[in-house]
């Protein structure tokens, strides 16, 4: 009985792992989303004029987790993503440059940059936090930001 438990066991954690362990630029946030990697993302992003969205997460941040299965599955992101060069970073992916903690190192957070590569700090989560003015909590207040950033860079354009 032991034998055949620690056998399931083993093979529930080998389909966990091979499942999430989606070595791509999405990290498993979408597979409906043309994701790119940072570098890949700040020269498309530079080439087509496109806005970048980036996500900065952990791997082990329980609120990144609890996004994540709810990010990937609304078809609504996944639309809004279109006008978008995506982009997620996990672990040590995150850039250190200060603009990319505007208002600090929390996660997960969401910031969009124009296509010169800058940060726009005035692109926030205008329903969440003023402490944490980039965290998004839930798929609803992420489209909401998608919708409110697409509304910012057409008037900057």
């Amino acid at each position: 009985m032991f034998k055949q438990t620690l056998i399931a066991l083993v093979l529930c954690l080998a389909a966990v792992t091979v499942s999430g362990a989606d070595g791509g630029p999405g990290h498993g946030w979408g597979d409906d989303i043309d994701w790119k990697t940072f570098t890949e993302g700040k020269a498309a992003s530079a080439e087509t004029g496109k806005p970048l969205m980036l996500i900065i997460h952990k791997s082990w941040c329980g609120a990144c987790k609890a996004l994540k299965p709810k990010f990937g599955a609304s078809a609504e992101i996944a639309a809004l993503a279109k006008s978008f060069v995506m982009v997620n970073v996990e672990d040590d992916e995150e850039p250190t440059d200060s603009q990319f903690s505007p208002d600090g190192g929390y996660i997960p957070r969401i910031l969009y940059m124009s296509a010169d590569g800058k940060v726009q700090p005035d692109v926030y989560n205008k329903e969440g936090s003023d402490k944490y003015k980039y965290y998004y909590s839930d798929a609803g207040s992420v489209k909401t930001g998608m919708e409110n950033a697409v509304s910012h860079f057409k008037n900057d354009a």
